[in-house]
């Protein structure tokens, strides 16, 4: 464990102020008056700093949005790995199976656009394939 280097510095404060320190330091689960000290200096520091209007946002707020964007920006990159993977898949079952020409390309990307508005992006090749096979079953007139 490495020692920090702090410096002294030597400051006179009133009676009432260090009533309030003794009061407070433990109740805020700081180990020391010093570590107290410190935290409260700092924390005005940012207040001023607000005021001040040089930084935009004080380190805790800063810190806090940092953490939240880093979860989202897992999430996001969770969701497109899958989309992906769901590309992939069709890209390969439709190259596999079937030579389209220009004008179905183009008819296919147009249905594809407009499904992916609808669904918000979140279909899959399986829903896909169930709602497809609902409607040919629909279709069929001999099971009347």
């Amino acid at each position: 464990m490495s020692k920090e280097t702090r410096e002294r510095i030597a400051f006179r404060m009133q009676p009432e102020t260090r009533r309030r320190i003794e009061q407070w330091y433990a109740a805020d689960n700081c180990q020391s008056k010093n570590e107290f000290i410190e935290k409260a200096v700092n924390f005005y520091v940012d207040h001023l700093e607000i005021q001040d209007n040089q930084t935009l946002l004080p380190m805790a707020i800063q810190s806090a949005i940092d953490g939240r964007l880093s979860r989202m920006e897992d999430y996001i990159a969770r969701r497109d790995f899958t989309r992906c993977v769901e590309q992939d898949m069709t890209n390969g079952i439709i190259a596999e199976a079937f030579e389209m020409d220009q004008d179905d390309l183009k008819r296919r990307r147009a249905q594809s656009v407009r499904n992916v508005k609808t669904t918000n992006g979140l279909i899959s090749l399986e829903k896909y394939a169930r709602s497809r096979q609902e409607q040919d079953w629909d279709d069929d007139e001999w099971q009347d």
